[in-house]
């Protein structure tokens, strides 16, 4: 048995804790299964957008006639734009891997774990026991797979395999209509897969304000085909590909036949293969850790964040909560309940989709009365400019003082210029009239957040 001051699970953000708590001269572990970075940089939001950064430019090249530029002959070249990216998460990963060998705290365990005791730690390929006062289990999340008849032995693949596929699809059918099915449809759409999109919603990315997801829904409903309200009952392999069944809100029968199939519908913690039980920590119905506001769980000393945690899935806030860990981990009587206060997202499909604060369903919900305003994108001299006939900036606003509850944006560049409200919503005075006192450049883009906001007065 060896014992460490802190040990710290999964090498994602925590990894960001290990480092600082090792800089104060602490005895630190971290252990790994995988690939050093998390999810993130190997399997998430890093590779992706190198992939989709490839389909942006392609959209371009297809749109630029409407620029007078004519563009008469241009290939892809499919295996170059995977091995890009593949080069650069293997070597990011690799570095980070022999940055930790130089050092010997943290010092790094490259195995698969799970608690056999109260914080007492099995690595399970070194047949070792480590354990130590202080805990943090930053283990992510996988992609879930639903119950489907015949699904599991069909090779499916997920977003994990997606952006490493060594030949693209002639027909992907994707079933989700979140977030990542709206990415991956991007990317391979605009490289020329035929896409289906098959979710049991009624709407793409339901869980953005409704004007978005409508909208977006709209969009691409246009370029791939999309079966919304669409239970899947059946997934079976056929010799050159999948062949799916689903029902429809009618009770109508759907078959889709693709030759890759790629399961998108969320995501999965990994809290169910680390036996928490046997250190006394708690997880809900769906297997998030439960936490309190400082990020311990309910056994003292023993700490959680990122996806595990479930709050929420993004790396940038998996980043804040590392920060509050590392002080909480340190000051003990001391603790700083994390503020999750203006928390941003975005989604880089196209068109690229941006929010902050409160969704318009949520505001009727909580019966908060609110202000709310819509501009166009194509009603700015920039917007002309692009052509992005589409795009909106969407605000809502506090009724009574003007405070921005939320905003939503889907267009050119919105994960920019969300970043422009966001700042303003962590003031102690967020309100729409610092938008409005605030001077724009003419004519940049960013017209489109003053003039919407130039709306509500």
């Amino acid at each position: 048995m060896e014992s460490f001051d802190v040990i710290i699970i999964g090498s994602g953000s925590g990894l960001d804790v290990a480092n600082a708590l090792a800089r104060q001269g602490m005895k630190v572990a971290i252990i790994e299964r995988n690939n050093m970075g998390g999810t993130c940089l190997n399997s998430g939001c890093i590779p992706s957008k190198l992939l989709i950064h490839s389909a942006d430019i392609l959209e371009i090249i297809k749109n630029s006639h409407q620029f007078g530029i004519n563009v008469e002959k241009f290939s892809i070249d499919y295996a170059k734009i995977v091995s890009r990216v593949n080069k650069f998460v293997d070597e990011s990963s690799n570095m980070i891997r022999n940055e930790i060998a130089k050092v010997d705290s943290p010092k790094l365990f490259p195995s698969e774990c799970n608690f056999v005791g109260f914080k007492t730690i099995a690595l399970k390929n070194m047949e070792l026991q480590i354990t130590a006062e202080k805990i943090l289990i930053s283990a992510g999340s996988r992609p879930t797979i639903p119950l489907i008849e015949g699904l599991p032995n069909s090779g499916y693949i997920t977003s994990d395999e997606a952006l490493n596929l060594k030949i693209q699809p002639k027909v992907l059918t994707i079933l989700g209509g979140g977030y990542i099915a709206c990415e991956l449809a991007h990317f391979f759409g605009s490289l020329g897969t035929e896409i289906n999109i098959v979710s049991n919603k009624d709407s793409l990315i339901h869980k953005e304000d409704s004007d978005i997801s409508n909208k977006m829904t709209e969009l691409l409903t246009r370029k791939y085909n999309v079966f919304l309200n669409c239970n899947t009952t059946h997934i079976s392999r056929k010799k050159n590909g999948f062949d799916l069944i689903a029902r429809d809100s009618n009770g109508e029968i759907v078959e889709i036949y693709s030759d890759q199939l790629l399961v998108a519908i969320g995501r999965t913690p990994n809290s169910d293969s680390l036996n928490l039980e046997l250190t006394n920590v708690k997880t809900n119905e769906e297997g998030y850790v439960l936490t309190n506001e400082y990020l311990e769980t309910n056994v003292k000393g023993i700490f959680a964040l990122g996806d595990i945690v479930g709050r929420y899935n993004f790396k940038h806030s998996a980043n804040l909560e590392a920060k509050y860990v590392y002080h909480n981990i340190m000051n003990p009587y001391q603790m700083v309940p994390v503020d999750y206060g203006a928390m941003p997202h975005a989604i880089f499909s196209s068109p690229q989709v941006a929010g902050v604060g409160y969704t318009e369903q949520e505001l009727e919900t909580r019966q908060i009365e609110y202000i709310k305003s819509y501009y166009k994108y194509i009603d700015t001299a920039m917007g002309k400019a692009i052509k992005d006939q589409d795009g909106f900036v969407k605000f809502l606003v506090n009724k009574k003082d003007k405070t921005i509850l939320g905003c939503h944006i889907l267009g050119t560049d919105a994960s920019v210029l969300i970043h422009e409200v966001v700042p303003i919503m962590k003031t102690k005075n967020p309100t729409i009239d610092v938008i409005n006192r605030s001077v724009h450049v003419h004519p940049a883009l960013s017209e489109v957040i003053a003039r919407s906001a130039h709306e509500i007065i």
